[in-house]
């Protein structure tokens, strides 16, 4: 069972989740501009004679209106009329660009990461993050001056409308989605102080639901901090002291969910895709009986799968690799530990209050706790560290001799029994030491081990 992997993905401006960086410093008003120009190029068509149109969500971090102005300078200078949404979560833009008959999306967001940074997600048509080879030719508009960038004069620059029925037409899309209300439900809902803030109280309370609010007051600053699914202590706190139902928690651009149970015990991304799986499952509509997953899925979900007759695929890292699994094989259920799970059915993207509203759905019908459904599957001890390097160490990463040997070490010292799994973040300028086995004290220890060759090695 012991393996390595690695995600591929390398292009210079694009990450597994866009572009990110320190917002003006990395991600410059000048970088926006011209990935705003780009887009427009790649992915509309210049010669029907009519100006593209292009749809722009934000999240709330402090820099997102400075580069909402960059991107709407860049796009309108290249001819697109550009609609703007305000602050809305990622799969609110993932699903309007198809609804509005845009021709792109684009969302402002770094997600989880804090405040200072701050990063750009495209959207195509049809509602889907772009793949690599779009990406690349971006990049090398931007990066390479490749193409110039058109400049249209007169009536030929674009025009800038806002939309007022954006939050609206997500929030009903949602509801339209849920088959079973959750009227009688007492839970608390953690917005991160994100995006989720302008729609998750309307949208669950909508739904029946009886909600407890907290992180719903951004600032521009409070993004991810201490709170969300990356922060969950004070949610845990919050739901056993006042004897909730349960809680959910989404990230700064609302596109994970992860929940608490009436214990306090977090129920992570497999453990809410092993609860909406079998119940899909149990109604005929988990198309082939497929799960796809990612290699930073837990070992006891592979194990949940096989148990209930039930397939299990695993990609690389990034829902956007869960994805692309599921659009190739005609897959409807896929997500990550981390709480990107995607409902193909309804989404193109991960959705945390899609996700949340499944998983109450399937709840309330159930008149079960959370807790015990949850038993369903066993997790085994998982140990992650992250190790911070600098930019020579990630060009070095792939090719060192002295961590490479640490790796086939500790995978023959785990044989069977557990697996470890190095692997660089497609978001951060991070390591990411991942091990899985029986005994935690020993995959502690090797995951400290190994961490610190890597710091020794390339570390910041």
């Amino acid at each position: 069972m012991g393996r390595t992997a690695e995600v591929t993905h390398k292009n210079r401006l694009f990450g597994t989740d866009g572009a990110r960086g320190v917002a003006n410093t990395e991600l410059t008003i000048e970088l926006a501009m011209n990935i705003g120009r780009a887009a427009a190029m790649v992915l509309t068509d210049s010669t029907s004679g009519k100006h593209p149109k292009v749809i722009i969500g934000k999240d709330t971090r402090i820099s997102s209106d400075m580069l909402e102005g960059a991107l709407i300078a860049g796009l309108c200078s290249v001819g697109a009329d550009v609609v703007l949404l305000g602050a809305v979560p990622t799969p609110t833009v993932a699903f309007l660009v198809k609804k509005y008959n845009a021709d792109a999306g684009i969302m402002i967001s770094a997600s989880h990461n804090p405040f200072e940074y701050n990063g750009i997600k495209i959207f195509s048509s049809n509602g889907y993050k772009l793949p690599d080879a779009l990406e690349d030719e971006i990049e090398k508009i931007v990066l390479d001056n490749e193409k110039p960038y058109p400049q249209p004069t007169g009536m030929g620059i674009g025009r800038v409308t806002h939309s007022d029925t954006a939050v609206d037409d997500y929030i009903n899309h949602i509801i339209e989605t849920v088959d079973y209300r959750l009227d009688g439900m007492n839970i608390a809902i953690d917005c991160s102080n994100g995006s989720s803030s302008v729609t998750a109280e309307k949208l669950f309370t909508k739904l029946g639901a009886k909600c407890h609010m907290l992180a719903d007051k951004p600032d521009g600053i409070n993004i991810n901090y201490k709170c969300g699914s990356t922060h969950m202590e004070a949610l845990k706190s919050f739901v056993v002291e006042n004897k909730l139902d349960l809680g959910v928690a989404f990230d700064g651009d609302a596109d994970r969910c992860l929940a608490v149970d009436e214990n306090g015990n977090m129920i992570d991304g497999d453990f809410i895709m092993a609860i909406c799986s079998l119940d899909l499952a149990s109604h005929n509509k988990l198309n082939k009986r497929t799960v796809v997953g990612t290699v930073m899925s837990n070992m006891g979900f592979g194990i949940f799968c096989k148990d209930n007759g039930l397939n299990f695929v695993s990609t690389d890292v990034g829902d956007r690799y869960v994805l692309e699994e599921m659009l190739k094989d005609g897959y409807n259920l896929g997500g990550e530990q981390s709480g990107h799970v995607i409902f193909l059915n309804y989404a193109t993207t991960g959705d945390g209050q899609l996700t949340a509203a499944q998983l109450l759905s399937i709840i309330n019908r159930r008149k079960a706790k959370l807790s015990s459904i949850s038993t369903l599957m066993t997790r085994y001890p998982q140990v992650l560290v992250n190790v911070k390097i600098t930019p020579e160490g990630k060009l070095g990463f792939g090719t060192n001799a002295v961590i490479s040997e640490k790796i086939a070490e500790v995978a023959k010292e785990l044989g069977e029994k557990g697996r470890i799994l190095v692997r660089m973040s497609g978001t951060e300028p991070l390591v990411r030491v991942m091990i899985e086995g029986s005994d935690k004290s020993v995959i502690e220890k090797l995951a400290n081990e190994t961490a610190d060759i890597i710091k020794s090695e390339i570390g910041e």
